[in-house]
């Protein structure tokens, strides 16, 4: 270090003498302590800094970054240079902001676009010649220095996209010579400050997404030269103000996403010259609406209350015929997918406040201007360079996006359940390991209104860029009119790869019928409507004929028979009628079966809230199923632990025993550990020992510590299920048995052919093999772990579990320990008596003398581990090569 700086100064003394200018010691020192807090790697300090060589300056190196020193060299009659801007815009560069640039006498410094974090230092206040701070696309977090009040010369402040806490500081009215202050998804709160109003050199103010309470509008009347005034989603009240439109020099303004109330003032007709007024999703009253189904420079779209699809009312007025359906290739022309159906041309150029209708039955409403973005004018379409894997390739190949809001409508629809495909894919990122790939594009999606998609990110969902994403939903269309919104919240990037890169981003829309079409769509019909009119009575005098005979055979006797055996039930669950489970399940669509139990199929299913389920349609044709439906919703509803499948309610209609069960992520145990190897999941040795815990938590709930001391008498892999964060979760207590010594309001059956069987707790445990005395008596039980985790286990929680399974086979039941023991014994805070041999009976389909002579086990068959009739909630085909190659 010491000759690093005796270098320097001789440097420094050598261009003294020899006249040229040169930076002084102490800058250049600055500079390297600088370089190595942000990781600048390409400065090199064996030549003058102010000189251009070496990576000091080298403007332009990629498109969209900078990498620039710039030095005046006019001091001390040009002898001496001082570094007045340092730009090293997109420069790839993690770290913090070096606290020694307070000691430079900067102009401009600019970090935009990096991965700098950490707070804003507050030596950055001694810079009293700063002009220009931009820290926008970083990750920067803390509160804005107080100290930054002090910065007399400041006129261009920019940190949106960042963590800022804390709201924005009243000092800002200290900045009297500021010009444009952008703090867009900063982080930072309400309200605005009314010092704001001081600032009167303001041109260009871009305020938005402020968290906190609501606020009413600072007074912005002196700001007269403001020409780009954007206030958007900052939690506003009150009324639009006059004085705006008195701001005659706007080009810009957008106070979208408030809650302005009140009508338009008459002084906005003052606003000729403007090229965008955005005053959408508001509480604005007026007494007609404008043209909404043409351009305008004024955007009203859901500006007052109960007219979010008012952009298409004068649409629905003028439908000729209804559809059923509609494809639309967003942002591109026509084109077919690969089964030959037709999407419709989307190649309206759009704009900041455009609403589009087709030539059919769509639209769309785009919202917003791509604010600061490096194209010479704003792009609503994206054609995409690189080429597309998988199916339907040719509807990736364009997108359309928007930098604020995008809503497709279809309306002249047929009121009824739709399913709503939405296809993506990300066409503007790259997977290069360049700043190209550093953009993070998250939006929300609404269909009808609500939040389907939540910080939406379609790189991540889709596992890269440029690789097709569809996501399927289901939404009811009434009034004719089905609406899908993209909307961005102001998260992810919108400097990457650069600026203006950001918004929601969709390629293609399909919309087809949960119901079957009539033959003809056209919406006329041939038929008088005397001729209507008599088939209509003669349908309703069949119906009744057809009830009545059903009734006088007795067939609705055994749907009222259930009603009665429910009402004596205390149920804590909910009620869901038939039509709703069709719309969640797509009518019992194949395609969304995850499993077939012993008395009926089991659907994946999602509901309008979003809620995702599993519906288990049981066989009303069976009295068993019909008992085993009563016991089902009896005992299920009346507990609740976190290890237990939650049931959501049931169904009972049009002959259909329903039950509707909270859906579990990861399947189940089974077809994590031995179902085809596409599907397992890799479950290391913590994780299994914390399943077990789970399981035995569960048991013990049921066993002990249940009001009603329930029985499962069914557990196997396939009735534990795995959710998101994989925790265990026992189901299917339709097999259940109500302990004997209890007096309870439920009768049970047992299933199955079990005969001589005493149904006691102790009952209720995973049942190992003969093969296990065996391998106890070589004393290798360890070889009983999975052999997939090889060495990388706990010995002894491992021996802990074995020797707790072994204890819970044992032939005597009294010697059987409690699940509420066995859950102590793995949590290791009670001992684990060591397995004597002997006291077990083989309860396997394996013989001791299999495994004696090395025989592998091989399983051809489905996977249930119990011999008895049951209902699994998502069954399982295991993967017979994980037995058949393991070496007993």
């Amino acid at each position: 270090m010491l000759y690093f700086r005796r270098f320097i100064a001789l440097i420094w003394f050598v261009s003294l003498v020899s006249g040229a200018a040169v930076l002084p010691p102490d800058e250049v020192e600055s500079l390297r302590v600088i370089a190595r807090r942000l990781g600048k790697g390409d400065w090199d300090f064996g030549v003058d800094p102010c000189s251009g060589l070496s990576g000091w300056a080298n403007p332009n190196p990629v498109k969209g970054s900078e990498n620039a020193l710039t030095c005046n060299c006019s001091f001390d009659n040009s002898t001496t240079c001082h570094v007045t801007s340092i730009d090293l815009t997109r420069n790839y560069l993690n770290g913090t902001i070096p606290p020694e640039w307070g000691s430079m006498k900067l102009v401009n410094i600019s970090l935009l676009g990096n991965r700098i974090t950490g707070s804003i230092p507050k030596e950055l206040a001694n810079i009293t010649t700063l002009q220009q701070l931009v820290l926008e696309y970083n990750q920067l977090s803390g509160t804005i220095p107080p100290e930054l009040g002090n910065l007399p010369q400041i006129q261009r402040l920019r940190v949106s996209d960042n963590n800022f806490i804390g709201s924005i500081p009243n000092f800002v009215q200290n900045w009297t010579n500021m010009e444009k202050l952008v703090i867009q998804a900063s982080g930072l709160a309400g309200p605005i400050p009314s010092g704001i109003a001081s600032l009167t050199k303001m041109t260009d103010m871009r305020i938005s997404d402020l968290n906190g309470n609501d606020s009413s509008l600072p007074s912005l009347s002196p700001l007269k030269k403001l020409k780009t005034l954007i206030l958007r989603s900052c939690n506003i009240v009150g009324t639009l103000p006059e004085y705006i439109g008195d701001m005659t020099t706007l080009k810009v303004l957008d106070l979208s996403f408030n809650k302005l109330t009140g009508p338009i003032p008459e002084s906005f007709i003052g606003l000729s010259n403007t090229d965008y007024i955005d005053l959408s999703y508001n509480n604005i009253t007026y007494e007609s609406l404008p043209a909404e189904c043409q351009p305008r420079k004024l955007n009203l779209f859901a500006s007052s209350k109960g007219n979010t699809n008012s952009a298409v009312s004068c649409l629905r007025s003028s439908c000729e015929r209804k559809y059923y359906s509609l494809r639309i290739n967003c942002g591109g022309k026509q084109e077919a997918d690969d089964k030959g159906t037709s999407y419709d041309d989307d190649t309206n150029s759009g704009g900041a406040s455009n609403f589009f209708s087709s030539r059919t039955n769509w639209g769309f409403s785009s919202t917003g201007h791509f604010l600061d973005d490096d194209r010479p004018r704003d792009s609503y379409t994206w054609q995409n360079a690189s080429s597309i894997s998988g199916q339907n390739q040719k509807l990736y190949t364009d997108a359309r996006l928007s930098p604020l809001s995008l809503t497709y409508y279809g309306y002249c629809l047929m009121d009824g359940n739709y399913t709503v495909n939405l296809h993506f894919a990300e066409i503007m990122f790259t997977d290069e390991r360049k700043y190209s790939s550093l953009g993070k594009r998250i939006f929300d999606v609404y269909i009808q209104g609500k939040l389907v998609l939540k910080d939406f990110n379609i790189e991540l969902e889709a596992g890269g860029v440029n690789k097709p994403l569809t996501k399927n939903f289901t939404a009811v269309v009434a009034d004719n009119t089905l609406d899908v919104r993209f909307y961005w919240a102001g998260k992810g990037t919108n400097g990457m790869p650069v600026r203006g890169v950001y918004g929601p981003l969709i390629s293609a829309i399909s919309v087809d019928p949960n119901f079957t079409p009539p033959s003809s769509s056209e919406g006329g019909s041939s038929i008088s409507g005397g001729a209507i009119g008599g088939i209509v009575v003669g349908v309703l005098l069949a119906t009744i004929l057809v009830l009545g005979v059903l009734w006088w055979k007795g067939c609705f006797a055994r749907k009222d028979s259930m009603h009665d055996d429910l009402k004596g039930l205390d149920l804590h669950t909910g009620s869901f009628t038939l039509r709703q489970i069709k719309a969640a399940t797509n009518n019992f669509d194949p395609a969304n079966k995850i499993g077939e139990g012993g008395f009926g199929p089991v659907f994946k299913g999602v509901l309008l809230d979003g809620t995702v389920i599993a519906v288990k349609q049981l066989s009303s044709k069976s009295k068993q199923g019909n008992r085993e439906f009563i016991n089902e919703i009896g005992m299920i509803s009346a507990l609740q632990h976190p290890h237990l499948v939650k049931l959501y309610g049931c169904c009972i209609e049009s002959n259909q025993l329903l039950l509707v069960y909270e859906y579990l992520e990861n399947n189940s145990l089974a077809r994590a550990l031995f179902g085809p190897e596409d599907l397992q999941l890799h479950l290391d040795w913590p994780m299994r020992h914390k399943i077990c815990i789970g399981i035995a938590r569960g048991l013990a709930y049921l066993h002990e510590e249940s009001r009603l001391k329930i029985v499962h008498r069914d557990i196997k892999a396939t009735n534990v299920l795995l959710d998101k964060n994989l925790m265990p979760k026992i189901s299917d207590f339709g097999l259940a048995k109500l302990d004997e010594e209890d007096n309870t309001h439920i009768s049970t059956r047992v299933a199955g052919t079990l005969s001589n069987t005493s149904m006691k707790t102790k009952d209720d445990c995973f049942y190992l093999l003969d093969w296990a005395n065996t391998l106890k008596a070589r004393g290798n039980l360890l070889e009983l772990v999975d052999s997939r985790l090889g060495s990388d286990f706990n010995k002894e929680e491992a021996m802990t579990a074995i020797n707790v399974g072994l204890q819970c086979t044992n032939a005597l039941a009294a010697e059987r320990p409690s699940m509420s023991t066995v859950v102590s014994m793995l949590e290791g805070t009670v001992g684990v008596q060591h397995f004597v041999s002997g006291t077990n009976v083989s309860v396997g389909k394996v013989r001791a003398d299999e495994v004696t002579e090395g025989q592998s086990i091989s399983m051809d068959v489905p996977w249930t581990g119990s011999s008895t009739n049951t209902v699994d909630l998502y069954p399982v085909t295991v993967d017979t090569e994980y037995w058949e190659k393991r070496d007993l």
